[in-house]
């Protein structure tokens, strides 16, 4: 079985639905910013040593920015 997509896998401009978030710590900070189960997140920008990445959430052009440690808890539906 091959492993998840994550918010991390994202190529730029492209998006992804979010399925779950995996590291309970985490989701509460990520659930408050707007990362909730069903949103749609686009990558629209990566810091240029890849760290942190700009997410844009759902139809509200919600910009975010997290650490890439971060966006990798962030589960895609397949």
């Amino acid at each position: 079985m091959a492993a998840r997509r994550t918010a991390k896998d994202l190529r730029l401009g492209e998006a992804g639905t979010i399925c779950c978030l995996e590291d309970p710590e985490m989701a509460l900070k990520l659930l408050e910013m707007g990362c909730v189960p069903g949103v749609q997140v686009r990558l629209s920008g990566r810091a240029p040593l890849g760290d942190p990445l700009m997410l844009v959430l759902g139809d509200q052009e919600y910009t975010l920015s997290v650490r890439a440690s971060e966006a990798a808890t962030i589960l895609l539906k397949e």
